[in-house]
């Protein structure tokens, strides 16, 4: 088989020749620039003062390139919208060094001057005639949205305030989506994993805007989380008017990338905490649900492909509703945290829901166990995940800077040992 092919044959419950790997397709399945350079010097794939690309800003993730795709296996490509979370495209790289000394290429609208403090202020679209949205604290690695409710009344909440960022695509945002898909599909035998702007409901890593240069509406994380219980009906409406705008633009990356995708990024709404939902049941089904399944339907109705849900934390419970709103892929898999045993997950919803990650713990074994533990970990992953397709591998979360790199090579190593049918 090829890599289209694996994956199309997982993610439809069936045995391919070996479990489809990826590392780099979504910004929830990527590798941070600094243990990717790492990774490349480790395998010797790192050319003379080479720089990793950054090509998602936020998270600081590193372009996972055709010599890593190559050198790992990787099944899977992704393609991304126009614009990054502070809403500039990158294009024009200049060099830049992150505090822990690892060399990178950064979007020209990259703000790469510190403050008084040592911070890495950004700035939505790159404008600097407004405040900061989001911050790299100093010897940090990743930036931490900046909280910017400064146009909200408690009491007369307007949703077309916490619904300006969702608008129809313009013509230049689906010849974007139409070009890299058409390129990853004809130059690649890759699966296409298409990041779907717009479709997560209550996402709280966008609800901060940090796209936004002076975003109006409820803005503060503990705001939306309260006005989950306090403002049940203002938070559905928001999500009745983003769902309308959604289902069009649905219509219009259809039309401009037709059935060359295979799996399609939908929500990035994070549900659970270590040790429980965040949320009742009752309460996932009354409010997001049924926008889910509205969208999940029409990609159901209309085309070949496989909607993807990541969430990570102890979600169990919600399992049945995530299945019921349509999302046929489940990430990161946090097996981690409680109630996630991975056998009880395959044996209960194996046969419903594909797995896209889960291969090995990344709050504790891999960035701070042996390599041994860390193949043990692997391998008995892949043994209880594996049976009967539907088993994509890749880490729990991206790889975080601090994963040794002998670590990152354990898994690779374990992964190889049992990847075949």
């Amino acid at each position: 088989m090829n890599s289209r092919e694996r994956v199309a044959t997982a993610l439809n419950h069936k045995e391919p020749d070996r479990i489809p790997i990826d590392f780099g397709a979504g910004g929830q399945t990527g590798i941070t620039a600094s243990a990717l350079y790492k990774i490349k010097k480790h395998y010797g794939l790192l050319e003379e003062n080479e720089r990793i690309k950054i090509v998602e800003p936020y998270q600081m993730l590193g372009e996972v390139d055709e010599k890593v795709q190559d050198l790992l296996g990787l099944d899977a490509v992704g393609v991304h919208p126009l614009k990054n979370m502070f809403g500039f495209k990158s294009e024009n790289f200049k060099p830049w060094t992150l505090f822990d000394g690892t060399p990178v290429w950064v979007p020209q609208l990259f703000n790469t001057e510190p403050d008084e403090n040592g911070n890495i202020l950004m700035y939505a679209e790159g404008d600097r005639s407004f405040p900061p949205s989001a911050k790299m604290p100093k010897n940090g690695f990743y930036f931490d949205a900046i909280i910017r409710q400064n146009h909200f009344d408690p009491d007369n909440p307007n949703t077309q305030d916490n619904t300006e960022e969702f608008a129809l695509l313009s013509d230049e945002d689906l010849e974007h989506f139409s070009k890299e898909v058409n390129s990853a599909y004809e130059n690649t035998d890759r699966a296409i994993y298409l990041t779907f702007p717009g479709a997560a409901f209550g996402d709280i890593a966008l609800v901060p805007a940090t796209f936004l240069k002076d975003p109006r509406g409820i803005r503060d994380v503990a705001e939306w989380y309260m006005s989950i219980a306090l403002r049940p009906d203002y938070i559905m409406k928001v999500f009745e008017i983003q769902a309308e705008i959604a289902v069009e633009n649905l219509k219009a990356i259809y039309k401009a990338v037709g059935d060359k995708v295979q799996a399609v990024f939908m929500s990035g709404t994070d549900f659970g905490s270590q040790n429980g939902p965040m949320i009742s049941e009752s309460t996932y089904s009354k409010m997001y649900l049924p926008f889910q399944k509205k969208l999940n339907n029409w990609v159901h109705k209309n085309t070949s492909w496989k909607t993807f849900i990541h969430c990570c934390g102890s979600i169990e419970p919600l399992l049945e509703g995530f299945i019921e709103a349509g999302f046929d892929i489940l990430n990161p898999v946090q097996c981690s945290a409680a109630n996630m045993e991975p056998a009880m997950l395959k044996a209960k919803y194996g046969d419903t829901i594909v797995f896209w990650g889960g291969g090995v713990d990344t709050q504790k074994t891999l960035p701070a166990g042996t390599p041994q533990k860390v193949k043990a970990e692997v391998t008995e992953r892949i043994k209880t995940l594996k049976k009967g397709g539907g088993f994509i591998f890749n880490a729990i979360h991206n790889i975080q800077a601090d994963v040794p790199v002998k670590n990152f090579a354990a898994m690779v190593e374990a992964y190889r040992e049992n990847c075949t049918y």
